[in-house]
């Protein structure tokens, strides 16, 4: 007991276990909010609707211009931490209203099945605002992050992941499938306001809201914040492009069933990228002790891990069920797939973080880049042969290459430490 009273007094494994339990609120009342999705929207409105996410998604990916990841590696010792937190908020900010209008003006380009957002004044408006609300609220959780106040990052979440669940069902009547989209992006402009209010001043020491951008803060920075930007958006650009890949080429009742195997797979994932998370930002405050807590970082992964992935291999079936019989009978070997390539997504997300600490920034890139393209390319070929099912195969024989490559370079380099 005392042993674990001091773990969970370590920030290292504090924040990771708020990460974690951060990410388990997420998903499983992700399970609870797509359950209640399922039983009163048809599978083409779920399709069309986690796709629609997804594109948002993407976009307030594409708008924090990787100054999110900046916060956690410099916020820390920050001469002026508010003025680093506006500029970043303003800037994503005012990046997201333009890419979400771009993407408006040329839907009928990048995903004919949401060509239907355009037609609509108020769905094009809400469209703009989600976009800006998961941007700001993605850049306010590594803010968090930051501070070491990882437990704030999961009061947002926990109110997000709350206030979505009842809404599909007021909204049904009036919005079909955009009323899934309006239904998680209103649960997250609620969770967003009650964060800048409540958590944010907490976190930071007399921090006031004020909208500008200091042009010489974003300069010091912009170079760390643009690699990081590539490295991320290629990271995390398979599993938001997908969807609108899939729902354009096999239907929007198959992206339902790939979305939902994704998303039970993302608890798994969520595991390692907590404890990742948690080592940049201790990588961020303390150098020295790097190496140790990457042996830590591990350990703690794995321990985790393992058990989790097992649970998923032989309930599977079970967690499939919830959403229909039909999810089961269609993404049950996807799900089994997604769950395994979970051990080298463990191997790889303490690396990720070791390369950001240490600002080997273009082999991260050159990581990503390999990833995104080898799923995407790979996943854009085999699927209208194989199904999504092919698209599980294609992810987990690129993420265990990379694998492979990190394996190695670290028993090199280790071996080089030793005079080998």
């Amino acid at each position: 007991m005392m042993q674990i009273k001091r773990h969970i007094k370590d920030p290292l494994y504090r924040n990771s276990l708020f990460l974690i339990a951060n990410h388990v609120v997420m998903t499983g009342l992700g399970f609870i909010f797509w359950m209640v999705v399922a039983r009163f929207y048809t599978e083409a409105d779920v399709g069309l609707g986690a796709a629609i996410i997804s594109a948002i998604s993407l976009l307030g990916l594409l708008s924090r211009l990787g100054l999110d990841i900046t916060l956690i590696r410099f916020l820390p010792k920050a001469d002026k931490p508010a003025d680093l937190i506006n500029s970043c908020l303003t800037l994503s900010g005012i990046v997201a209203l333009a890419v979400a209008g771009i993407y408006i003006a040329g839907i009928g380009l990048w995903s004919p099945a949401m060509g239907f957002i355009r037609h609509n004044a108020i769905f094009s408006i809400a469209f703009v605002l989600f976009t800006i609300f998961w941007t700001l609220s993605g850049v306010l959780s590594l803010i968090f992050i930051a501070k070491r106040r990882a437990d704030f990052t999961l009061s947002k979440s926990t109110i997000y992941s709350l206030l979505k669940v009842p809404l599909p069902i007021l909204l049904v009547i009036y919005f079909h499938a955009f009323g899934i989209v309006a239904s998680w992006g209103l649960a997250t402009g609620v969770a967003l306001a009650i964060s800048i209010l409540l958590f944010l001043p907490r976190a930071q020491s007399r921090y006031k809201l004020v909208p500008k951008v200091n042009l010489g803060i974003i300069k010091d920075v912009w170079r760390y914040s643009i690699g990081n930007y590539f490295a991320t958006l290629s990271g995390a650009a398979t599993g938001l492009i997908l969807p609108i890949m899939i729902v354009n080429l096999l239907g929007a009742a198959q992206n339902a069933y790939f979305y939902v195997a994704l998303m039970i797979a993302g608890l798994l994932f969520g595991i390692p990228g907590a404890v990742s998370g948690s080592l940049f930002a201790e990588g961020s405050h303390f150098e020295v002790a790097l190496e140790v807590n990457v042996r830590r970082s591990y350990k703690f992964i794995f321990l985790l891990l393992i058990p989790a992935i097992a649970i998923v291999l032989l309930a599977g079936k079970w967690f499939l069920l919830l959403f229909g019989a039909s999810y089961s009978a269609n993404a049950l070997t996807l799900l089994w797939i997604l769950a395994a390539s979970s051990f080298f997504v463990g191997i790889n997300s303490v690396y990720y973080s070791i390369l950001r600490v240490e600002g080997r920034i273009r082999e991260l890139v050159a990581i990503f880049g390999f990833v995104t393209l080898a799923v995407l390319v790979g996943s854009y070929l085999i699927t209208p042969i194989t199904g999504i099912v092919g698209v599980g195969y294609v992810w987990i024989g690129a993420r265990g290459l990379v694998s492979m490559y990190i394996l190695s370079t670290m028993v090199r380099s280790h071996l080089k430490r030793r005079g080998y």
